[in-house]
């Protein structure tokens, strides 16, 4: 009668553990190759993962699963070679399954000797990695597509801001200095109003420009960027502010750019709309991405904050556009406010490749 394994000398009991062990895996293709490379063992998940069964593949040789280029190359060799002489190869590729079907695969082959130090064959494990890349290139493919979009909507901004700049503007002043001469020759009150309204439109203009393309703006530095904006234009404004940051990382120009445009638009949202005399911005890093935020001390919102996906029908073109940047960049964005408290603008957005926003 055979023994169970709790039965059998120790030895032996390991050995049929893990015996059951590789023949329980389904995740993993876990096979033996002799010395020259052919399959001699081949568990469940090899068969699930490449598609040949045991009585297919046992006696073939292992190069059945690269593919033509590799095996042109020398590759399942080159690797044996390299297992045989260190003790192990580590590889990531296309390999194919039964049929032809490519799938990219994390290999590691061992080499297994004997007591006296032998080599007497090879133990392969194989992870089938096909989903995981073609996340990690749908994944890139979103941030190349975020990377651009945020590059051609600058490059937009300036281009505006320079027309407006180098030739709407100076017409203006054309039209401006021609008035204050007319007005001065004739002492005709109309004309001056007219000129007065034409000066205001100008400063309008020049407002437009500095928000199109602000000189605080350094791609390569979001604190810099912050800090010069506040000195250069919040301060301006009248609001006593502060500037708190742990943030040493330095992310990529379209997270700069992305980070700078939602607190710009929250502080001129705050000098528009908040009735306030302070202001906070802070910056963190956190979960591997930006958390900012912009919290003011003035009436509050009416209606109270809100944070879920409904109608933007309460929602002003600014709370749109700053919500639209913090998930076009794959973050989250938040508002919370009490009449009378002030208003907290909240967003979190990745350092690197967009992933699950964290909440």
């Amino acid at each position: 009668m055979a023994m169970l394994p709790s039965e059998q000398a120790p030895d032996r009991r390991s050995a049929v553990l893990f015996e059951l062990f590789v023949h329980s895996v389904v995740d993993y293709a876990i096979y033996m190759l002799d010395v020259n490379g052919r399959v001699i063992s081949w568990n469940p998940g090899a068969e699930r993962i490449k598609g040949y069964s045991e009585a297919e593949i046992l006696g073939r040789h292992f190069s059945v699963f690269y593919t033509e280029n590799d095996i042109a190359e020398g590759k399942p060799a080159e690797e044996l070679l390299v297992a045989a002489e260190v003790g192990s190869h580590e590889d990531e590729g296309w390999r194919l399954r039964r049929g032809g079907e490519r799938f990219w695969a994390n290999t590691v082959i061992t080499a297994l000797r004997d007591g006296q130090g032998s080599l007497v064959g090879f133990g392969k494990v194989t992870r089938d990695l096909t989903e995981r890349r073609r996340t990690q290139e749908e994944t890139t493919g979103r941030r190349l597509a975020f990377t651009h979009f945020v590059r051609a909507q600058e490059t937009e901004r300036r281009r505006i801001a320079w027309d407006v700049h180098d030739d709407s503007i100076q017409s203006m002043i054309a039209v401006s200095m021609r008035l204050q001469m007319l007005a001065t020759q004739r002492q005709d009150s109309a004309l001056m109003q007219l000129d007065d309204a034409i000066q205001g439109a100008i400063r309008r203009l020049r407002i437009l420009v500095a928000r199109l393309r602000p000189p605080a703006l350094n791609e390569d530095d979001l604190v810099a960027s912050v800090r010069d904006y506040l000195a250069d234009v919040v301060d301006g404004w009248g609001l006593d502010y502060t500037l708190r940051h742990d943030f040493t990382a330095k992310p990529q120009s379209d997270i700069v750019v992305t980070a700078f445009r939602i607190l710009q638009e929250a502080l001129v949202n705050v000098r528009k709309h908040a009735n306030a005399t302070t202001v906070v911005v802070s910056l963190t890093g956190q979960d591997g991405g930006l958390l900012a935020k912009v919290a003011d001390n003035g009436d509050g919102m009416k209606t109270g904050g809100e944070s879920s996906h409904q109608a933007l029908s309460g929602e002003h073109i600014g709370m749109a556009s700053m919500r639209e940047r913090a998930e076009a960049a794959q973050g989250w964005f938040r508002i919370s406010s009490r009449p009378g408290e002030g208003t907290s603008v909240a967003f979190w957005i990745p350092l690197g490749p967009p992933g699950l926003a964290r909440r």
